[in-house]
């Protein structure tokens, strides 16, 4: 992975673009605040989605401070902790896994007639 530079407009977006000569693609590593964006919570240092509820805050991790996290709260954010940072913030978003754990499909799919045919 090699560095590359990134355009004017791209320094808002991201942190860091890399591009992989071997595969050739790029990947692209977001700003901190774009953790606060999506469809579902992420932690705000790392940015993982392997994250989990707390019912009241813990003494012994840290609690993330600043004014975003005390908004999330006021709005009625739920408290998550991160499994990797040990960090807990609130955050109004659900997580990630508790939408993939329904049922990828109703149906199971039906075995092909050709399957058999050898």
């Amino acid at each position: 992975m090699r560095r590359v530079h990134r355009t004017f407009f791209e320094r808002f977006r991201y942190a860091a673009i890399y591009y992989c000569k071997s595969c050739d693609s790029e990947e692209y590593v977001p700003r901190i605040f774009q953790y606060r964006l999506g469809p579902y919570a992420r932690c705000p240092h790392c940015g993982t989605y392997r994250l989990s509820k707390l019912k009241a805050p813990d003494k012994v991790d840290a609690m993330q401070t600043g004014f975003l996290n005390f908004m999330e709260r006021m709005t009625g954010g739920r408290l998550f902790h991160c499994r990797y940072c040990r960090v807990q913030f609130y955050d109004r978003r659900s997580r990630a896994s508790d939408g993939a754990e329904e049922p990828a499909a109703e149906h199971p799919a039906e075995a092909d007639p050709h399957e058999n045919d050898a």
